[in-house]
């Protein structure tokens, strides 16, 4: 099980540092979910993430207080408001849109819904 949890911890950091760059894709859920399946798994990855400079407060902020930055939400919906405008201009595949909008609604939502700091 130890390694489903490494597994999982591995996938979402590569997906939340994918998301730091591209536009549309999260990053914040991510790298908690890595957070989470890496203190499961892997102290020592654990305490790299905890004490990055960049990922490291974010993360410390949910571990001790389940909150996310107001900032850290303001930058994910703008990133993500700006992909959606991008998709809805380029994009003619209509279930590839729908699937992209809903995607980034969950995740704007589930961002939204949590405490702020």
């Amino acid at each position: 099980m130890k390694f489903i949890y490494l597994l999982i911890a591995y996938l979402a950091l590569a997906v939340a540092f994918i998301g730091v760059v591209l536009p549309g894709l999260p990053a914040t859920e991510f790298f908690l979910l890595a957070a989470w399946a890496a203190g499961k798994s892997s102290p020592r990855l654990h305490r790299w993430m905890m004490n990055h400079r960049l990922i490291g407060p974010p993360l410390r902020d949910w571990k001790h207080n389940g909150v996310i930055r107001l900032r850290t939400k303001l930058i994910a919906s703008v990133s993500m408001l700006l992909a959606a405008i991008f998709l809805c201009l380029k994009v003619a595949h209509l279930p590839s849109l729908i699937f992209s909008l809903a995607g980034m609604s969950v995740g704007a939502i589930w961002i939204w819904s949590r405490p702020s700091l």
